[in-house]
């Protein structure tokens, strides 16, 4: 039997005004993506690029991020969508999917940098950190509405009861806050990024796939905290994408690096 734990006795809307209706969630994911943008921006001259490139292809990110989102949750949840396909476009139902975001967004920020003639991988190091901090931003709003029901918990110091009668969450039962695990990786991964791009001059890539690498280990980390649906092995489908990312970056890694080494050795040089 726990002995203490955090209660958490928000309601998930923060501010309803007739038909206008605002959910924590929705700020924090916007607030997120603000500061992912300006990020970004920041970080633009270590990637190589312009802030104003940034700026410049941020709507493409952001509507590519929202697209893989929705999709992604409807791979999650296709009973919903199956005989009603056309409701993926309502938004204001809700339902996304968080990886989803990632991945839709690192895709349009590659077609956009592609038709711009920039370098995708230049754009796309400079976009990595932000998306983290967006992403660890966004969860905050996860962690007050009671979304991503986490585990059970009894006697873990640190467990979260919900007590407000209307969160999306387990009323009165302490479960890990494994969406703040969550938020606390990806500002830990931000920062790793970040001191990669500052640290040394790397090859253009190396920013963004090792984002991504420790985005993918993460969420299958804290996967192991969440009441998600298993789809394969006893995992969830986030978990088993996060999986799925941690070879395809280290190849991603390896592939930038061999790419900046082929490029400095003198002509004729066989590798």
């Amino acid at each position: 039997m726990t002995t203490f734990a955090i209660p958490i006795p928000f309601e998930p809307t923060a501010v309803q005004l007739g038909p206008l209706v605002l959910a924590w969630h929705g700020i924090f994911t916007a607030l997120g993506v603000l500061a992912g943008i300006w990020l970004a921006a920041r970080l633009a001259p270590r990637a190589g690029i312009a802030e104003d490139v940034v700026w410049n292809a941020a709507w493409w990110i952001v509507l590519g991020g929202i697209a893989g989102a929705r999709l992604l949750f409807a791979v999650e949840h296709p009973a919903l969508f199956v005989r009603e396909p056309w409701r993926l476009v309502l938004l204001n139902e809700g339902g996304i999917s968080v990886f989803g975001a990632v991945l839709g967004g690192i895709a349009a920020g590659a077609v956009w940098a592609m038709r711009a003639g920039i370098a995708p991988p230049r754009l796309l190091d400079a976009v990595a950190p932000g998306f983290l901090l967006g992403q660890a931003i966004g969860r905050i709003g996860d962690v007050i509405n009671g979304e991503h029901l986490g585990v059970h918990a009894p006697s873990l110091p640190w467990a979260v009861v919900y007590t407000h009668p209307d969160t999306l969450g387990e009323l009165g039962v302490p479960v890990h806050p494994a969406v703040a695990y969550e938020l606390l990786w990806d500002l830990g991964a931000a920062g790793v990024v970040i001191w990669l791009l500052g640290r040394w001059q790397l090859p253009p890539g190396v920013a963004l796939w090792t984002g991504l690498f420790l985005y993918g280990l993460g969420r299958f980390w804290v996967g192991f905290y969440r009441m998600d649906q298993d789809v394969a092995f006893g995992l969830g489908l986030a978990q088993l994408i996060g999986l799925a990312a941690l070879p395809v970056a280290l190849a991603g890694v390896a592939w930038a690096l061999q790419a900046r080494r082929a490029q400095q050795l003198p002509a004729g040089t066989p590798t």
